[in-house]
């Protein structure tokens, strides 16, 4: 669990660290190493310094400001009072622009191909045998109605840009690897 916690007290947390460890390591080169106390001061004054440093480093990931709806900041958005004195409706422009981008990313892509509710005669042909369908695709695909090579060999353009919208994980497999002509060779052999 991460504990949030103001900027200022990691600030204090850190120089107070940061001074003991340079009294300590004063203390320490007075005593243990016999050096003069100007030596001393310098040496653990300089030590301090770097103590302080690297906790700063270290703790500087933990100083985010708590996420949430009411807390992230928006550089971006424009002031509507500098909208509102300047005669011009900016904050209005924003969200049709928004709207757009929305319906455009919402809007469906392509026709769905015709699907079949199980395998003719029970039986659907193996399409790992196309190129870039393994096993878990292969059941993705029997799930969304696609038994048979003549299924896919009979998609449009239309069709295989729905499908590939459609593919949970695998976007854009069908186009990439060009299942249409792969399946019309398999459904000939077949």
């Amino acid at each position: 669990m991460r504990i949030e916690r103001k900027a200022g007290a990691v600030l204090a947390e850190t120089a107070m660290f940061a001074a003991m460890v340079a009294v300590v390591a004063t203390v320490l080169m007075m005593v243990v190493f016999a050096k003069g106390l100007v030596a001393a001061l310098a040496i653990g004054g300089t030590v301090g310094v770097v103590v302080a440093v690297a906790m700063w480093l270290l703790m500087r990931g933990t100083l985010e400001p708590p996420r949430g709806p009411g807390n992230i900041p928006s550089r971006s958005a424009p002031s509507t009072t500098s909208a509102k004195a300047a005669g011009t409706s900016a904050g209005s422009k924003a969200p049709a622009a928004k709207a757009a981008s929305a319906a455009k990313d919402t809007a469906p892509v392509g026709t769905a191909p015709a699907t079949l509710s199980a395998a003719r005669d029970g039986s659907p042909d193996d399409l790992k045998q196309i190129k870039g369908v393994g096993p878990k695709l292969e059941e993705l695909l029997h799930s969304m109605g696609f038994y048979h090579f003549d299924q896919i060999a009979a998609w449009t353009e239309d069709e295989v840009a729905w499908v590939d919208e459609n593919l949970t994980g695998f976007k854009g497999r069908v186009s990439r690897d060009d299942w249409v002509s792969q399946a019309k060779t398999l459904a000939a052999e077949g």
